[in-house]
């Protein structure tokens, strides 16, 4: 028999029976309802996009990993992962070789250069969105597909429309944004797909409730008190998908129970202020992003520190 193997990393650690690959599957299978739903709404445009996100990320870590002398880690299926979740998020009308250059700053920039999966400070899939967005905002944000009626583009969406007070609730409106049937971007449709799959991965322990709960409570209080629709606000937008699928990103949020929860509220209370009063419809990405970057320093804060006992409390002395 060989001598025990010794592992030498940096902190945290954690022992699980469930391998990487294990868990960016389960999270595939989570992901199948709205990859689905996004195809039969969007037809073959979807699927088109859908495939050369996932395939141009699966390429860019297999390259920059050949490239820089480093074990290929693909078969963990961590990059088709972040290729769905990117192509997921974006409008079926967005340019095809937009997600080419999406997933190339998601592989590349924001998951290579930092050392790859575990080290990364930022969601993958959301940095390569954001670099879209900014780089390119008309072709991102000016064309929704309608569903309903496939050759028809348009370049109000539902949160804009709120924002400047134009959106009027019909009868079926709110059943409608349930279900799914509507236009927006390929994988946030559906609230009612996106519930079960949450209600998969949490079941499953993939996930952690905390920071999903805390982020869309925060928005529903803050909608309510603020005097906004507050069933629109939790189904507009990708609240509920970045509620599931990012702010439970393993490597981009806080470890400890606290700060999971100051980390959605984080999230919830940006993407709240950038809707109502920011020069953008929507906050999900950026108030994530932003709340990426102190994840590490909410760990400190909220982490429990072992060799100090808590101080004795000795009883009154009698009298």
């Amino acid at each position: 028999m060989g001598e025990p193997k010794t592992y030498v990393s940096s902190s945290p650690h954690f022992n699980f029976k469930c391998t990487t690959q294990m868990i960016m599957g389960t999270v595939l299978i989570a992901l199948l309802p709205e990859i689905i739903m996004g195809i039969v709404l969007f037809g073959l445009a979807a699927l088109v996009r859908l495939c050369v996100s996932v395939a141009s990320c699966v390429l860019f870590e297999f390259v920059f990993q050949k490239c820089t002398g480093q074990k290929v880690t693909i078969a963990n299926l961590s990059a088709c992962v972040t290729g769905v979740m990117l192509a997921l998020v974006c409008s079926p009308a967005v340019p095809v070789w937009m997600f080419v250059l999406g997933a190339a700053v998601a592989m590349v920039v924001a998951k290579g250069l930092f050392g790859g999966i575990g080290s990364n400070v930022f969601n993958p899939a959301l940095t390569g969105r954001a670099f879209m967005f900014l780089s390119f905002p008309a072709a991102m944000g000016a064309a929704w597909v309608n569903p309903s009626v496939p050759d028809a583009v348009s370049s109000a969406t539902t949160l804009s429309a709120i924002k400047a007070g134009t959106f009027a609730v019909e009868n079926g409106t709110y059943w409608q944004y349930f279900i799914g049937n509507r236009a927006g971007c390929m994988g946030e449709t559906s609230i009612l797909l996106i519930l079960i799959s949450f209600a998969f991965l949490a079941l499953t322990r993939i996930i952690d409730w905390r920071a999903p709960l805390a982020m869309v409570g925060t928005v529903a209080v803050c909608s309510l008190v603020s005097g906004e629709n507050v069933a629109m606000a939790l189904m507009t937008g990708g609240l509920m998908f970045g509620a599931t699928f990012m702010v439970t990103d393993y490597a981009t949020a806080p470890v400890t129970k606290k700060g999971r929860l100051v980390f959605g509220f984080g999230c919830g209370l940006i993407t709240f202020l950038i809707r109502k009063f920011g020069g953008y419809p929507e906050g999900v990405m950026f108030s994530i992003l932003i709340m990426n970057s102190i994840a590490p320093f909410l760990n400190n804060l909220t982490a429990r520190k072992y060799g100090y006992g808590r101080k004795a409390v000795r009883p009154k002395e009698a009298e």
